[in-house]
């Protein structure tokens, strides 16, 4: 009996501990939580909404990635807000501080929560930035809601290979299975891909994508997370490009070699995937009258590893179009 109390006071402690952990790393600005009905079912989605101290009547809408949450777009909306843009920053739900519920995920969906949001936020105009994933979302929201988006802006996005014609497929259970194994060492050394070379103060990113996988729970988490990998193996957007009609700045670091599902392939398919260089030429040539700013000796994330590059880009797209 007494050793059945110690083992539960033991996993109440380690429950505690990881809630504690859950909340440890804090958001750059108030996190906000708009209620929705998904599938029968009551969901939160987190997001922040960033006024700028002088405002130029316009926003901006950020849309983070499949390894990420809000948190890593801290930095950018400082610089955004300094320039007058209000700036949406959501936690699509499924990721970050957003619930995590068992259901059907679809870029569609995510699009249209995003639409809630703006809608519940009256705001009906906005420019578009979506970085990896994020890219997909804002794909598919620039399609289904053409009127609301001003400008677009992809960063390093995912989605301009069609992965399911050549990355073997695997079930969800089996994705979940072996998402089950993730620790922070794990995370931080598929994340260590992401750069030319590791600085110290990209681990606070890793941090970022390690609490929120505690957020409710571990296995409820990773369940959601198995889902959206689905989601974007079974879910391609790389046919729908040609129709994007908003005006469309590209921003590729050209060191990136990002492929979904690449720890399945053999060195031969890895060498003749995630050319970010030949893509983002690619996805120039798809988007009429696009522009493309390469970033040279940059990963998969500009916004961090080269902040004043991405800033002059981004800048110089918003208010002057160029």
């Amino acid at each position: 009996m007494l050793f059945h109390m110690k083992k539960i006071l033991t996993l109440l402690l380690c429950v505690t501990t990881l809630i504690a952990t859950a909340q440890s790393l804090n958001y750059p600005y108030p996190v906000h939580f708009l209620p929705l009905n998904i599938e029968q079912q009551p969901v939160k989605m987190a997001y922040m909404d960033v006024p700028s101290s002088k405002p130029n009547g316009k926003a901006v809408l950020l849309l983070h990635g499949k390894n990420f949450n809000g948190y890593y777009w801290k930095d950018v909306i400082t610089f955004l807000t300094d320039n007058g843009y209000r700036v949406v920053v959501p936690d699509q739900v499924g990721w970050g501080r957003s619930d995590k519920p068992n259901i059907h995920y679809s870029f569609h969906l995510l699009a249209a929560n995003t639409k809630k949001l703006l809608d519940t936020l009256e705001i009906q105009r906005v420019n578009v930035i979506g970085h990896s994933m994020g890219g997909m979302v804002a794909t598919r929201f620039a399609l289904m809601f053409p009127k609301t988006v001003e400008k677009l802006i992809y960063e390093n996005p995912i989605g301009l290979e069609d992965y399911k014609t050549f990355v073997p497929y695997r079930s969800v259970n089996e994705q979940y299975n072996s998402e089950l194994k993730a620790s922070f060492e794990s995370l931080k050394n598929y994340q260590q891909t992401y750069y030319p070379q590791w600085k110290p103060e990209y681990d606070q990113y890793v941090t970022a994508q390690y609490e929120a996988l505690q957020i409710p729970d571990f296995k409820t988490a990773t369940w959601a997370s198995a889902l959206t990998y689905q989601m974007i193996y079974e879910q391609p957007v790389v046919y729908e490009f040609k129709n994007i009609k908003a005006p469309t700045l590209i921003i590729i670091g050209q060191e990136d070699r990002t492929v979904v599902g690449k720890n399945l392939l053999s060195k031969e398919l890895v060498a003749q995937h995630g050319n970010y260089p030949q893509l983002g030429k690619w996805l120039q040539s798809q988007i009429r009258n696009s522009k493309l700013t390469e970033l040279k000796g940059v990963g998969h994330i500009p916004h961090i590893q080269s902040l004043p590059a991405f800033k002059d880009a981004v800048l110089n797209f918003l208010k002057n179009g160029k």
